[in-house]
């Protein structure tokens, strides 16, 4: 048998220790170690790779404080867009969905669409119409709104800029949210709150796996950028630019500025230099993060090997990320080491 280890992730960007509550601080760690220990759970009783990192966004998906599912930022029209893209390393299936709206867990779509359709990319209405069909759980707009992204979308508006989850000192915590379009109305913000949140250009969530009989599987969920238009749609949903699994190789979920992921393939990328390099997991991470950097690209990125190492390497301030293997204790960590 094969060693198991999971790796998630929850954003990358200016994540400094600084600007960050000891109560805002407890509730990110809290949360990471929940989506940690739910994948885990599954691969220690012998589940495989893809239910694990399936549950583990899904984990994540339903807390506010993070960009994916009903954290998710707002579009310039003040909507929510979904994407999430999963991919099994054993035979490269993989499925993705792209600017769907009000599903609960827009993973949970991503693997029908993988399982149940002779497609990989689903997006837009098309794939709210598949979602119907497969009667996934749906979610009022209510559910998605908090005060903290909304915030948010108007000091975009403001500047008049798309931003990658970028929180003003003042914004309250994604926990203490209205669910009103009448409190909406009336203030995006809640004065009251003692609860500041750092200066961050994080979002999305992933996870990565390798089970014991040494298959792989990432997966990867995201609200997009705030105030974008257009339709924009990231790296989250393409395969092979922000997740990738091959069993010959590894299991990748990335997160940060979309576009420059797009540009260097960058979750294939890691396969790819392991693959034609020969070189170990660590080394080939670190070398994609780095030609991001090189490029003006900010974020990181998760990645298991089918020998059950683990690489979190990232070029920004900080990442939300944790992971566990057979080795050790699980680990949650937020800042730079």
């Amino acid at each position: 048998m094969k060693k198991i280890a999971l790796a998630i992730h929850g954003g990358a960007g200016t994540i400094l220790k600084s600007s960050m509550t000891p109560t805002l601080e407890n509730e990110y760690r809290e949360s990471l170690k929940m989506a940690l220990e739910t994948g885990w759970e599954i691969l220690k009783n012998g589940g495989n790779a893809l239910d694990a990192v399936e549950e583990a966004v899904v984990s994540l998906e339903n807390v506010p404080l993070f960009n994916a599912g009903k954290g998710s930022v707002f579009t310039h029209d003040e909507k929510n867009e979904l994407d999430a893209a999963i991919m099994d390393g054993k035979n490269l299936n993989a499925g993705a969905v792209a600017s769907v709206k009000n599903v609960k867990n827009p993973i949970k779509l991503a693997r029908l669409v993988m399982e149940k359709t002779e497609h990989i990319l689903l997006a837009g209405i098309g794939a709210d119409e598949f979602a119907m069909e497969m009667r996934v759980d749906f979610e009022p707009d209510e559910y998605f709104f908090t005060n903290f992204r909304y915030e948010q979308l108007l000091s975009a508006r403001k500047k008049g800029t798309v931003e990658l989850d970028h929180a003003p000192d003042e914004a309250q915590s994604p926990k203490s949210k209205a669910q009103s379009s009448k409190l909406k109305a009336q203030s995006p913000l809640n004065p009251k709150s003692k609860i500041q949140n750092p200066k961050s250009k994080s979002g999305t969530v992933g996870a990565a796996a390798c089970d014991f009989l040494g298959n792989l599987a990432a997966a990867t969920s995201t609200g997009g950028m705030t105030n974008k238009k257009f339709g924009r749609i990231g790296d989250t949903p393409i395969i092979g630019a922000g997740t990738y699994a091959d069993n010959q190789t590894c299991a990748v979920s990335c997160t940060g500025h979309g576009e420059f992921f797009m540009k260097t393939v960058a979750a294939y990328d890691v396969a790819c230099r392991m693959q034609y390099k020969n070189v170990s997991l660590n080394e080939a991470a670190n070398e994609t993060v780095e030609n991001l950097r090189e490029l003006g690209g900010e974020g990181g990125l998760i990645a298991v090997d089918a020998f059950g190492n683990v690489a979190l390497p990232f070029n920004s301030e900080g990442m939300y990320r944790g992971f566990i293997t057979s080795d050790g204790e699980p680990v949650i960590e937020i800042y730079k080491c």
